[in-house]
């Protein structure tokens, strides 16, 4: 094959990789694209006397997932109709034929408007709708009531186009984006999981620690920000997906494990007690690292859990070492403070076995809740 040829065809494949793992990020770029350009189309066969706003509201409306572009029309809609109704009525109740007039009528539609949407951030349309639907009629010629129902029909126009656009072309699921969330805070865990349990007297290396824990945090934010979105879909019942209560609190209590290791490892043990836990805790690092790493791709290809066995035998392993050690009195020379830290240790790890349970329990609802799904994902990839 010619130089050229090669370097074409690694470029293409390169290209194909990018596409692919970028996707949902193209596709969004594809339906905001789409959406405004048939808003404005249909904004103009309507003869709407502002086209921009059915475009706005459109651009507005279309998001990443189905279940944020449902809460993002139901928001901006109430919002409009709310500040319709406001500065329409003081349109038509507050003459304002001069410009003092016109500021004090201004004063009155902006303030509280304002006020109510410092409460609530989806409500920042308000002040918004109420100066256009007050300002407009002294722009174009219009009366108010001819202004506050051409913002209704723009906006209407603007929001049934872009959700429409979100759910016919290529709709991303919250429930998808949610468990490809989720596989990624199970991978941070268990890189996190892998830092701590390398050692019983090993400090963790302080700087990547921090780095992983401040990545499973902003994992978590992310998580709970696309389970709302995801719960907006099922409570419009768009999917029938599981709660994402259970997947959301599971993995909360598994970062919480992470941060009770963090400040239980690394204590001055005696060289027979490390020695004999040492393996045990070698076992449950290896364990559990490749189990949170598998729930993590069964989750994101809606598969069963993987086998928890080799976690249950860990953690019994080390239970049964930490059983003997405390028998035999190993413990009782040790100084207070490293007596607490021992067993914090030993009950942090005990919380974790029973999170992972939990976690087996959790992707194996999703697995089954999405049997049918996941093969036609799958056929779809």
């Amino acid at each position: 094959m010619p130089l050229d040829a090669k370097r074409i065809a690694k470029i293409l494949r390169h290209g194909r990789a990018l596409a692919h793992r970028y996707r949902l990020q193209l596709i969004l770029a594809l339906r905001v694209a789409l959406g405004a350009l048939v808003a404005f189309a249909l904004a103009q066969a309507l003869h709407l006397r502002l086209p921009l706003w059915a475009v706005l509201t459109s651009l507005i409306v279309t998001q990443m997932s189905l279940g944020r572009s449902l809460k993002a029309a139901t928001d901006y809609l109430l919002g409009t109709f709310i500040g319709v109704a406001w500065g329409g009525a003081l349109a038509i109740l507050i003459p304002h034929e001069n410009e003092w007039a016109l500021l004090g009528v201004l004063a009155l539609a902006v303030a509280p408007l304002a006020l109510i949407a410092s409460f609530r951030a989806n409500f920042n349309v308000l002040p918004v709708t109420a100066v256009i639907v007050l300002l407009v009629p002294t722009m174009q010629h219009v009366s108010p009531e001819v202004s506050a129902l051409d913002r209704v029909l723009e906006v209407v126009v603007g929001g049934a186009v872009g959700f429409l656009v979100s759910v016919l072309v290529w709709p991303s699921r919250g429930h998808q984006l949610t468990t490809d969330a989720a596989a990624t805070m199970l991978r941070l865990i268990a890189d996190a999981l892998a830092e701590l349990l390398k050692g019983m007297e090993r400090l963790p290396d302080d700087r990547r620690l921090r780095r992983i824990q401040d990545g499973i945090g902003a994992a978590l934010t992310r998580l709970n920000a696309i389970g709302a979105e995801a719960e907006h879909e099922r409570m419009a019942r768009l999917t029938s997906a599981p709660d994402t209560g259970p997947l959301l609190r599971t993995l909360l209590r598994l970062r919480h494990d992470v941060v009770m290791l963090g400040r239980a490892v690394g204590c001055e043990l005696p060289a027979e007690v490390v020695q004999r836990l040492t393996p045990s805790m070698h076992a449950i690092a290896l364990a559990a690292t490749n189990f949170l790493r598998s729930s993590g791709t069964a989750l994101r290809e809606l598969e069963p859990p993987p086998p928890i066995d080799a976690v249950d035998t860990a953690f019994k392993a080390y239970a049964d070492a930490f059983g003997a050690v405390r028998r035999e009195g190993l413990t009782r020379n040790m100084a207070s403070d490293t007596v607490e830290r021992f067993f914090a240790l030993g009950f942090a790890l005990d919380q974790l076995r029973e999170h992972l349970s939990d976690l087996h329990r959790v992707v194996d609802e999703w697995s089954h809740a999405y049997s049918g799904a996941a093969t036609a994902r799958r056929l779809v990839n």
